[in-house]
């Protein structure tokens, strides 16, 4: 199925989803993150927020527990 990730049947993350969600674990603010990638800040919320709702990752402990977990697999 496009999109979704064989094993967990959930929505795959776009290159630049994990890319900023990296940035998240590593505990960069949302206007270091925009800097880094030359982006809007508006732009780094519109990423959060499509990791959040594919992922369920309502708080920012949820994002960076999701950012270790994407590091290591």
């Amino acid at each position: 199925m496009p999109g979704h990730t064989a094993r967990s049947g959930l929505p795959s993350l776009s290159p630049r989803e994990r890319e900023v969600l990296a940035h998240i674990g590593a505990g960069l603010t949302y206007h270091q993150i925009a800097r880094r990638l030359g982006i809007s800040v508006h732009t780094v919320g519109t990423y959060t927020r499509r990791i959040r709702a594919k992922r369920s990752a309502p708080t920012l402990a949820d994002l960076v527990r999701l950012s270790i977990t994407q590091a290591g697999g």
